[in-house]
């Protein structure tokens, strides 16, 4: 394509990735025209799977496979062929919209035309698999913590690299602060119960990992179309049974973990192991429970506002429920150990 012509559209833009290396041919044409027409002219064409029908104003009609052309009788027009049923790209579409329609479609080019359905160019898979991967990496770096790299890892230069990191790091810095905070204001508890201190890294990496889970699950769905905004009440549906089976199974285990320590003296929790492992035990069904829940609803959240779904990344859906965790264990652990060991 002519460079001038690539500048009028936007960056993302379908037309930015168009080439005007293809064959067309007029609906008049018979086969016998046409198959000499591809072979005067389908040597520069980005592709000869698909020929493309088009007015004398270069208005697009229709699409025809080369193997229709083959196979036709040579003395047949080719508007007898056509439908008038084709698949097209528009210009000014972001080249997200190439990549649904090429998967929907599972076609090897698609045609790209202007808002008055004037054929503008093709758009080849190779291309939008180009687009896919980058849209990908992209996300991945997103859902880990980090702003998009522009370039490759090995490409972008150091400081550049830090300033893409370092914002995130900052803000869930200072949001894990919040978990200082948290503890501080169970200071009391903590100081009449120390054992309960040797929980919280457990309880709230557990809550953590279960947001986490779920957000990668969401993300992914809603990226592929999978789920769209209005199933929200059937993933949250969906994730307070998981929630609660998955926080259940670790509420297990930790209560087994408490029991063999005690039993096998590895640990004196003292008279009261049993009430501990008891408050263990319901603050990870409560803990997993809202993990899975917040991890599966912000992704959600954000698409429903208009923000990419991939902001919601692993380190600030953890940052969220290690705060909340917090509060969420010293609770349960004042209800099952007030009037023991607080």
């Amino acid at each position: 394509m002519n460079a001038n012509n690539q500048q009028t559209y936007n960056d993302d833009s379908i037309g930015r990735l168009m080439t005007t290396e293809y064959v067309a041919v007029k609906p008049y044409f018979t086969v016998e025209q046409a198959l000499c027409h591809i072979r005067k002219y389908g040597r520069d064409s980005q592709t000869l799977n698909v020929i493309y029908v088009v007015d004398n104003q270069w208005k697009l009609i229709d699409d025809i496979r080369i193997k229709e052309l083959i196979l036709a009788e040579p003395q047949k027009t080719i508007s007898q062929l056509t439908d008038n049923r084709f698949v097209a790209l528009k210009a000014t579409d972001d080249q997200e919209v190439a990549v649904k329609v090429f998967q929907d479609e599972n076609r090897v080019a698609l045609p790209v035309v202007e808002a008055d359905g004037t054929l503008a160019g093709i758009v080849t898979v190779d291309d939008v698999m180009d687009v896919a991967e980058e849209e990908n990496t992209e996300d991945f770096q997103k859902f880990g913590g980090s702003e998009g790299l522009d370039l490759s890892y090995t490409k972008t230069p150091i400081f550049q690299m830090v300033k893409k990191r370092a914002g995130w790091l900052i803000a869930l810095f200072l949001s894990e602060m919040l978990t200082a905070s948290a503890m501080g204001h169970f200071e009391a508890e903590i100081s009449k119960a120390v054992m309960l201190a040797l929980f919280v890294p457990l309880i709230i990496s557990s809550g953590g990992n279960s947001g986490s889970q779920a957000a990668s699950l969401i993300i992914r769905s809603l990226a592929l179309e999978e789920l769209r905004l209005r199933n929200w009440w059937f993933v949250m549906k969906k994730e307070i049974i998981s929630g609660v089976l998955l926080g259940s199974i670790l509420g297990i285990i930790g209560f087994l973990r408490i029991f063999v320590w005690q039993e096998s003296g590895f640990y004196d929790y003292g008279t009261y192991w049993m009430w501990i492992g008891a408050s263990v035990a319901v603050s990870l069904i409560f803990i997993v429970l809202w993990g899975t829940l917040a991890g599966s609803m912000i992704p959600i959240v954000l698409k429903r506002i208009g923000l990419d779904p991939a902001t919601a990344s692993a380190p600030f859906v953890a940052t969220l429920v290690d705060v909340t965790g917090v509060i969420i264990y010293f609770t349960v652990s004042a209800v099952f150990l007030t009037g023991k060991l607080l």
